[in-house]
């Protein structure tokens, strides 16, 4: 059963029982049940009290530093957490006097019934993402925050996680995060947030409203696993368990660590017992037209969407040619069978979307849309036809389906776009960038700040500003071949390798005939060393950022690293004039893919309503 109580005012914590998930909402309503699946297991269970605790921040370890107690209540809580701040009004904070958790960035039901507020898929409504203040004077991060379901699906060659691929493991990332800017910590103070998570687990009393929510057990006994007193759904299995009278910080900060990773592993959107994703009006469609909703097996996700395209194109032309013949020379009666479109959720009673303010449907227009978002420019004789006909998307190029990602690294001009916008047309082409010695020589000039370089200036991660031309985000080029990001080089390396040979020999074919070992083997080979070395390869990661994917994008607004769009509308025509921009050799860095994108005005609407048959309910 999940049950919505919504007796408990001022915050908002989630909890999985055996029989009900608690969600507490700041409206005083009575609790509502409805059925559900089974329990979560105790790993993400715990991994999501943690997820939600508000005590691991910078904030709280200056309130216990000024004599107040783990177990205490804030007198007053963070000014950062006060309100939720959206591109419009902002809205009543879910957390407010309390200080960050993870949950602030990445909300999820906190403002269902808010009004102007909506589900979210753990994304935040900000452009740039708030941070608590601190002396380094910044009020927000260089980007928003990324939605997380689906966000770490397996894929081949393992994770790349950020929008710069800085991470590549679940792990590193929550690490981060917790000794991170966004928890408060500067820089250089990465000991110290250990030390203060680790004294928070040990003095917890478990008296507190989260712990309640969550079988009311202290957290040194709760992360024990053994006591006799600890509920089954509570009880991590011995893989998560830390003794947290004896360990270390680092080791409690491990566990910690684990544990909400192992949360946010399982924050993926809905699938049927087949792995297929379902609740979409696209998936909906696929499934009642027999059509396949995941890549058969050793088929890439390219090959599917390919496929998938051709057996849509085949059976409406079929339907359209069916023929009936009475009489072998006369009569000739054509039937109007046609692809089955879609009307009704079949997940709710009312047959419409519990969460989205949009018919649930799959028509006409967005099968429009669909096949202008699978087409490619190899279906079109020439370039000039294709730019009259449109009708080209080439959006599959980096976002396959079904999950409408292929996790690797593009530049679409989202950098450049803002930048000239605030600078002037063409600007961003003559902003000086530092070759690889320089750059590296001069960390503190040029690369952002971290553990190791806590003074470091970062003017290629930030926030571009009318007074400072000197300053935007580059993505990519502030990890690529930075010695203080030593987990993601080779992934990255990998895909910018096979992306420069691709280009340069186009009959290769590396990304699509070699495994993860092969292509390993490739760029370490002494034909292939000089274009793929770092100095070689670092002018191709200049505002390049990872692919998001695309479903329930309608949960996720405002788009893009830097939320300059709060549209689908704006982000389809964003693409067409990036995709001008490309063909005319006036995008820097440009991703080679954006010049088959040919879209004409008649082409925004369809592709727009196909993207919005991509949401659904998530919970």
């Amino acid at each position: 059963m999940k049950c919505l109580d919504r007796s408990r005012v001022g915050q908002t914590f989630l909890a999985t029982a055996s029989f009900c998930t608690i969600f507490v909402i700041a409206l005083g309503s009575p609790m509502v049940c409805a059925q559900e699946g089974p329990a979560d297991p105790p790993e993400i269970t715990v991994g999501e009290r943690l997820f939600l605790e508000t005590r691991f921040a910078q904030f709280f370890k200056q309130f216990l530093s000024s004599g107040g107690g783990v177990n205490d209540a804030l007198p007053a809580g963070d000014p950062v957490m006060n309100t939720t701040v959206t591109i419009e009004a902002p809205l009543p904070g879910p957390f407010a006097g309390l200080s960050m958790n993870c949950r602030a960035c990445h909300l999820v039901d906190e403002h269902v019934e808010t009004p102007g507020g909506t589900m979210r898929t753990y994304a935040d409504f900000a452009r740039r993402s708030p941070v608590p203040a601190r002396e380094d004077g910044a009020i927000t991060a260089p980007r928003n925050s990324p939605a997380l379901v689906n966000a770490t699906l397996p894929r081949d060659g393992g994770l790349l996680l950020h929008f710069d691929a800085e991470f590549a493991t679940t792990a590193d990332l929550v690490q981060s995060t917790f000794t991170g800017r966004n928890f408060g910590w500067l820089p250089g103070e990465r000991a110290l947030a250990i030390a203060h998570l680790a004294r928070v687990v040990r003095e917890d009393n478990g008296t507190g409203g989260l712990a309640q929510d969550f079988g009311g057990l202290p957290y040194a006994v709760l992360l024990g696993g053994t006591d006799p007193t600890i509920l089954e759904e509570f009880r991590l299995p011995e893989e998560f368990r830390v003794n947290v009278t004896t360990a270390s910080d680092a080791e409690i900060f491990r566990a910690v660590s684990r544990l909400v990773s192992a949360y946010t592993e399982g924050l993926v959107f809905s699938q049927d017992e087949t792995g297929a994703f379902n609740l979409s009006p696209y998936d909906v469609f696929l499934e009642r037209n027999g059509l396949p909703r995941k890549p058969a097996p050793r088929e890439s996700v390219l090959e599917y969407s390919r496929r998938l395209l051709t057996l849509i194109e085949r059976q409406e032309h079929d339907s359209r040619l069916s023929w009936v013949t009475k009489n072998p020379h006369k009569n000739l009666r054509r039937h109007h069978r046609q692809l089955k479109f879609v009307r009704r959720n079949p997940a709710t009673e009312d047959g419409k979307f519990q969460f989205h303010d949009q018919p649930f449907k799959f028509g006409r227009e967005e099968l429009q849309g669909l096949k202008i978002f699978f087409a490619e420019p190899s279906h079109v004789p020439s370039l000039s036809e294709s730019l009259k006909r449109g009708r080209t998307g080439n959006c599959i190029a980096c976002h396959q389906a079904p999950s409408f990602t292929d996790f690797r690294l593009h530049n679409t001009g989202t950098t450049q776009v803002e930048y000239d916008r605030i600078h002037g047309s063409g600007t961003f082409a003559y902003l000086r960038i530092p070759s690889l010695r320089e750059r590296n020589a001069n960390h503190n000039q040029y690369l952002p700040a971290t553990e190791q370089h806590p003074h470091a200036q970062g003017p290629f991660r930030a926030v571009p500003a009318a007074g400072n031309p000197n300053l935007t985000d580059l993505g990519v080029w502030n990890v690529f071949a930075n010695p203080d990001f030593p987990a993601s080089q080779r992934r990255i390396r990998r895909i910018l390798c096979v992306d420069a040979l691709t280009t340069g020999l186009p009959g290769l074919g590396v990304a699509s005939t070699q495994s993860e070992e092969g292509l390993d083997r490739i760029i370490d080979s002494s034909a292939f060393a000089g274009s793929c070395s770092a100095q070689a390869l670092l002018p191709s990661s200049v505002a390049v950022f990872k692919t998001p994917g695309l479903r329930d994008l309608g949960h996720s607004a405002p788009y893009m690293h830097n939320g300059q769009f709060d549209t689908l509308e704006q982000i389809v025509n964003f693409y067409r004039g990036s995709s001008d921009l490309q063909r005319a050799g006036r995008l820097r860095n440009g991703d080679r893919e954006l010049a088959g994108v040919h879209l004409t005005d008649q082409d925004v609407g369809p592709l727009a309503a196909f993207l919005r048959a991509l949401n659904e309910d998530y919970e």
